[in-house]
């Protein structure tokens, strides 16, 4: 009997750990199904440029993964029995009518969305570019806007300074604005933060530092200090919300409803499951828990992934580098900063800047949609027999 081994999202992490096991399992031991609610892997990295309405290269989920031996289900997640080790899912064709698919072993990897914290306002007039459809709403609204209207990003991490620079050398016509409830890129080092002001300079984007919203309305944000910043679009990047599906199972989770893993990324509480990516509470150097992003999410789905075939084939369990190196943001289409960090994500002198650094970011983010792309490397045959494969019975 096969071991059933269910992925839940196919973004980077899930489509990532989906393909390693597809290159070191061999295809008569296991059933590997892939779970997603769209047919097209979505770079979410770019969805600034999208929202600006550059055309981003469609990647069929069905194609790449075909000849892999994964399944690629298209359906919507509505729930997760961990218990009787069951996964509720809605067929698109079929709305309303939840179906079930057991597995062996559970990969979670269903990600992150915006997260509107609760100020008020903001899911009633605020955009968001965590998904595609949010970034294809935002683009429709930015391409009505005429000259001299403004638009306000709130946020100042990296997707807001992605997103106000893309959205300011897209559109120079428009008044850009990002409000910050920091100081803008305070977390960066001084020559980060100096080319950092001056690309905000040269694009004419005014930063609000210091700047803590409280409301959005339809033309404006208002932010702690009483001031109110005119917003003919205010754009939401202040933080991410894991998928709520988790919160509601016997899992162990933590207060944001994030999956607390243990160094292999298994679950503490279930060890048939495995968290990875934004939905995971991994820890890294020092402890330090990793931070929401595709730096993390990688080689979590690399060491989730390695440590699901060693466990069931009598293999070493791996130990991949879950540490950073460096911080890629691009600031628009001819810009761009790399800040190189320690291994817990902290700032260090070192920083490149300019045209060269636009080109890094963009080899990076090439390269990771290369890896996706290309699920096995190329290397679609199974490595390793299954020799310790425990399969419940079906559930009841």
């Amino acid at each position: 009997m096969q071991h059933r081994i269910v992925v839940l999202g196919a973004g980077y992490t899930g489509a990532i750990a989906a393909g390693r096991l597809a290159k070191r399992l061999r295809r008569e031991d296991v059933a590997i199904t892939l779970v997603n609610a769209e047919p097209d892997f979505v770079e979410r990295v770019r969805m600034h440029q999208l929202a600006v309405g550059q055309e981003l290269r469609p990647r069929s989920l069905a194609e790449m993964f075909a000849d892999t031996g994964v399944e690629v289900r298209l359906a919507e997640v509505t729930g997760v029995d961990v218990d009787r080790r069951t996964v509720a899912v809605t067929d698109p064709d079929r709305p309303g009518e939840d179906r079930e698919l057991e597995y062996d072993t559970l990969v979670y990897a269903l990600g992150s969305a915006w997260d509107h914290q609760g100020v008020p306002g903001t899911v009633e007039h605020a955009h968001e570019i965590a998904g595609r459809p949010g970034a294809l709403r935002l683009r429709e609204r930015l391409a009505g806007l005429d000259a001299g209207e403004s638009v306000v990003v709130v946020g100042g991490g990296l997707t807001g300074l992605e997103a106000a620079t893309e959205i300011a050398e897209a559109r120079p016509d428009l008044d850009v604005s990002l409000a910050a409830r920091g100081g803008l890129g305070d977390w960066l080092s001084p020559k980060g933060r100096r080319h950092l002001r001056k690309v905000f300079g040269t694009l004419g984007i005014t930063a609000y530092e210091n700047a803590a919203v409280t409301e959005v309305a339809a033309d404006h944000v208002a932010t702690a200090d009483g001031a109110a910043i005119p917003a003919a679009v205010t754009l939401w990047t202040a933080g991410f919300a894991v998928h709520p599906i988790a919160r509601a199972t016997t899992l162990n989770v933590t207060d944001t409803g994030r999956i607390v893993v243990d160094g292999t990324m298994r679950s503490v509480s279930h060890p048939d499951v495995y968290a990875i990516g934004d939905a995971a509470m991994a820890a890294g150097p020092g402890g330090k828990p990793l931070r929401m992003s595709c730096a993390s999410g990688t080689p979590t789905a690399w060491q989730a992934a390695d440590s699901i075939a060693a466990r069931l084939t009598g293999g070493k369990l791996p130990n991949a580098p879950l540490r950073y190196f460096n911080q890629c943001i691009s600031l628009g289409r001819r810009e761009g900063l790399i800040q190189y960090v320690t291994a817990d994500d902290r700032a260090v002198r070192a920083a490149l800047t300019g045209r060269f650094a636009a080109v890094y970011k963009e080899l990076v983010c090439k390269a990771a949609a290369w890896g996706v792309a290309n699920p096995t490397l190329g290397v679609p045959a199974r490595r390793r027999a299954v020799t310790r494969a425990e399969v419940r019975p079906a559930a009841v």
